[in-house]
């Protein structure tokens, strides 16, 4: 089938497709974006309020958008919805410059949690979804080793668990999974990539051949948010974050989107990485998370052939930041690698099989957290 409709008979089937918090048409607010006519479909992109962003209000727009559509002919519409931005709701007068919102309902529920809360079942007040947020003061001290492997024992356990890699600069998880394929989009969402029983999403996913983000806060902010909104998570037990090391935007983002989020802060035995590590933990009292505790990471190196234990890195700074935040060391973990081949199936470069020693005490770990009822 050939569509013969151009870009202005578009906009004429759309100009009365109204967006829900001004009752302005699409068209004049120019919110319908990245029009793409080919042959056999037309795909294209309308920016929604974070005001009307019900799951049913966007089913809504969808089925009206494509009705609208059909009229001109056109049987295949692809039909993506995103949260317009700060600038672009004051641009198109619903938001004044400063942050308050025009033409809003002073009834209405405030703040990132609010809008998040209608578009994630995760995040609604009743979820029984358990968030935890894995924090170090700084990089280098295997935060996102600790949150991969915490991850794939607690569903090793049996918990249904998500994984959303936040260190939107330095995304790692893809790589240290093993994964290699990107989300599919069904039914307008993307559908997280599944591995050793664990739901992932990371910006790794949309990113070409390791390039690097080049982002200012806010956009960094929008993106934690679509990996709420536009992500098809189903049922959770417990969802980790991988947050990036130290107390910038995309942590803050966090505490303000996820009040509910406890927290573990992750550091290594020396004095310098603990006393760093503090201040991660500092800001998550600060923001009332609970901080479940303190996992030392590179605690020790054990030789193999003796089992004798060397202190690398120096001793007893995890316990030292577990006792400045009043929380307790959950674990000490070694220096080690995974003993995985390449030519294994499920091969991946950082998670610890179920029977190595390593991996047995992340399972420890995991239990541990099942036991106190922090998961």
């Amino acid at each position: 089938m050939c569509i013969l409709i151009t870009r202005e008979q578009l906009t004429e089937a759309l100009q009365e497709l109204t967006e829900p918090v001004s009752g302005q048409s699409f068209t004049s607010l120019q919110w319908i974006r990245d029009v793409m006519i080919k042959p056999d479909n037309v795909s294209l992109t309308i920016l929604l309020s974070p005001d009307a962003a019900d799951s049913q209000v966007r089913e809504q727009l969808i089925t009206d958008a494509k009705s609208r559509l059909a009229l001109y002919g056109v049987e295949q519409a692809h039909i993506r919805l995103r949260l317009a931005s700060e600038q672009e709701l004051i641009q198109a007068g619903l938001q004044e410059a400063g942050g308050s919102t025009m033409n809003q309902d002073p009834h209405a529920p405030q703040g990132h949690g609010a809008a998040l809360d209608a578009l994630s079942p995760l995040l609604h007040p009743d979820s029984r979804t358990t968030f935890i947020a894995v924090a170090s003061g700084k990089g280098g001290v295997g935060k996102s080793t600790v949150t991969v492997n915490l991850a794939v024992a607690l569903a090793r356990l049996g918990k249904k668990v998500g994984l959303i890699d936040a260190d939107i600069y330095g995304f790692s998880v893809p790589d240290m999974m093993g994964i290699e394929d990107r989300p599919a989009v069904v039914d307008e969402r993307v559908v997280p990539i599944e591995r050793f029983g664990v739901q992932i999403m990371s910006m790794g996913f949309f990113v070409e051949d390791n390039s690097p983000v080049v982002w200012r806060g806010p956009m960094l902010g929008k993106m934690l948010r679509n990996f709420f909104a536009e992500v098809a998570w189903g049922e959770l037990d417990v969802v980790l974050l991988d947050l990036p090391p130290g107390t910038g935007d995309v942590a803050l983002d966090i505490h303000q989107m996820i009040p509910q989020s406890k927290e573990i802060i992750v550091t290594t035995p020396h004095g310098t990485a603990a006393f760093v590590a503090a201040r991660a933990g500092t800001m998550a009292m600060s923001t009332n998370h609970e901080i479940i505790g303190v996992v030392e990471n590179m605690a020790y190196m054990q030789c193999g052939s003796c089992g004798e234990k060397e202190y690398v890195f120096g001793r007893g700074g995890g316990g030292k930041l577990a006792e400045a935040l009043h929380a307790p060391l959950l674990a000490q973990i070694p220096l080690g690698a995974a003993d995985n081949h390449p030519q294994e199936p499920d091969f991946s470069p950082s998670v610890y099989k179920a029977d190595h020693p390593i991996g047995q005490l992340y399972l420890e770990l995991a239990q541990s957290l099942i036991d106190k009822g922090q998961v």
